[in-house]
């Protein structure tokens, strides 16, 4: 980082609201040429308490992004706003189209500064008229005004923002097709992350995603503003992955907090579980600290930025496919199926919804639809196999005479077995997982996913034992790859398998289900890809297996 003066900021704030924060402290420690103490006194808050410290290093993060060749600057600003410390009226700029109605948070600036963060977002639309989709940015602009001297300084800080072109930096979405994949990554993360918290969620929320499409204006709209300052400097350090840490955090202590509470769990309208997360995000400070927060946020294990990354292009594919590029109504971005069309001989529509809620969000778009079950094409592997080839993922559901309900979410086509000639070879990705309804529903998901240092191991057993060419890295799954063949015994992704003489989902040490031939026969136990326990009886016999592939509401 070079090192930049330190600038006269503080012109556009309240400072009867900022508490102990000093407005005339000595700046201190600005530069840093070592990355980890830089990421050390971002996450402590070691500029929290001086104003102008908390400048001078913004200034240097911001003048050290790379950026296109043509990004405006000050200069720009002055010669099409003007410069103005001064009183400007909100209501002469226009809040752009692409911010969505979300109104400027106050952030502890004057009253009259509001107007000032109006001028510089009327100005970012002219100059990036590429921009279709970007709610966060008024919560950014209002932040960046803080530690600007003017508004052109603001401009130029958020242009530079906008105009970031580091490969696989990410910084702001800037579409709707951006922003709306990013919510059902977010959802995704959540589902595997937070399942205590995603669990309250389908509970208490006619649609989960809609819940989840506020994720970023927790972080950047509703955390008052001691909290949001402290997520802006590690934000502006290490990037986009940091938002997704702060929700999750959020959310967990919300379940906390309900949890505490609340007892009994009655479904409601989104919109007022939306409400209910808004006001607990906005009065945060009575139960957690900002500490606190960015503690609980790194000490989630999350994926590596290239496998969210994957993740968010996968979802992003998946809204192309479906022609979901610009805005449109709720109901065709929902996530429900819909009980009308909706009839299994194995679980009700309830039931269904609430797994449809485990699956990742790029699928939970589509509607069930019936490809097997044994009560129509009867009990025999290669009708299974001629009825469900093609399709993937798919979801398998069985029945026991016993009257126990357990299943699988599986997602790479089954056709894929042929890969490993005779031989019975694993394949899939670490999307797969397995459940149980009974005594209660239970998800049980690929043990990397709690345990990410099992990860490597899985990795380099991949690599040393599959001869299959590497895949293309835009088709792989977020989890590894999507094949795994010829694995030991000890392997922790032996996913899915099958061969003319049964069905195997999930391998090591045991089988999570064990299918035969007849389809009449099963058994359950441990295995080490999904370190469950025995999802019914160890020892089965099937009364109706069912396996449902994933409509495509928006083309049908």
């Amino acid at each position: 980082m070079t090192e930049v003066m330190a600038v006269d900021c503080g012109v556009f704030v309240d400072w009867s609201q900022m508490g102990d924060v000093s407005r005339d402290a000595a700046p201190g420690k600005t530069e840093y040429k070592d990355l980890k103490e830089l990421k050390q006194h971002a996450r402590s808050g070691q500029w929290a308490k001086n104003h102008s410290q908390r400048s001078a290093v913004y200034q240097q993060l911001l003048k050290a992004l790379p950026c296109r060749t043509v990004t405006p600057d000050a200069a720009v600003y002055r010669d099409i706003v003007g410069n103005s410390n001064s009183k400007r009226n909100p209501s002469a700029y226009t809040l752009p189209e692409f911010v969505d109605g979300t109104a400027v948070p106050c952030y502890c600036l004057k009253a009259e500064s509001v107007g000032s963060v109006h001028a510089v977002l009327s100005c970012v639309a002219g100059q990036f008229p590429d921009i279709s989709h970007c709610p966060s940015l008024p919560a950014v602009t209002a932040l960046l005004l803080h530690w600007s001297a003017d508004e052109a300084q603001c401009f130029e800080s958020v242009s530079r923002m906008l105009a970031c072109n580091e490969p696989g930096r990410r910084l702001l979405d800037q579409t709707f097709l951006a922003y709306q994949s990013a919510c059902m990554t977010f959802g995704d993360l959540v589902h595997k992350y937070c399942p205590a918290a995603h669990k309250l969620m389908v509970a208490t929320a006619t649609d989960v995603l809609e819940v989840y499409s506020d994720w970023q204006r927790w972080v950047l709209g509703d955390l008052p503003f001691s909290f949001a300052a402290r997520v802006m400097d590690v934000f502006l350090v290490e990037g986009y992955k940091v938002l997704y840490r702060v929700a999750l955090a959020i959310l967990k202590f919300y379940r906390k907090q309900r949890a505490a509470t609340s007892s009994a769990l009655t479904k409601q309208d989104s919109a007022a579980v939306r409400r209910d997360i808004q006001v607990f995000v906005q009065n945060i400070g009575k139960s957690v600290t900002p500490d606190k927060l960015l503690e609980k946020a790194f000490s989630i294990r999350l994926f590596s930025r290239k496998e969210i990354t994957l993740l968010q292009l996968a979802n992003e594919k998946s809204l192309q496919q479906k022609g979901i590029t610009v805005k449109q109504k709720r109901q065709n971005v929902h996530l429900a199926v819909n009980a009308d069309n909706f009839s299994s001989e194995i679980v009700s529509a309830k039931e269904i919804r609430d797994i449809w809620s485990w699956i990742p969000e790029r699928f939970a778009l589509c509607q069930p639809q019936l490809l097997f079950t044994t009560s129509t094409h009867g009990c025999s592997l290669n009708r299974f196999y001629s009825h469900c080839e093609g399709y993937e993922p798919t979801l398998m559901l069985i029945r026991t005479i016993d009257g126990e309900v357990c299943g699988a979410f599986l997602s790479t086509d089954w056709e894929e077995r042929k890969r490993g000639g005779n031989k019975l070879s694993f394949f899939g990705t670490g999307e797969c997982f397995v459940f149980r309804m009974k005594p209660e529903m239970e998800r049980y998901e690929w043990v990397v996913i709690k345990h990410p240092e099992l990860a490597n191991t899985a990795q380099s057993a991949d690599d040393e034992q599959t001869s299959e060419p590497a895949a293309d890295p835009s088709q792989l799954s977020p989890f590894l790859s999507t094949r795994h063949f010829n694995l030991n015994s000890r392997n922790t992704s032996m996913f899915m398998a099958g061969n003319v003489d049964s069905i195997i989902i999930g391998g090591g040490e045991g089988n999570a289900l064990y299918i035969d031939s007849e389809l009449n026969h099963g058994r359950t136990e441990r295995c080490l890809t999904f370190d469950n326990p025995p999802l019914c009886a160890e020892s089965f016999q099937i009364a109706l297996l069912e396996v449902w592939g994933f409509k495509d509401t928006m083309t049908s």
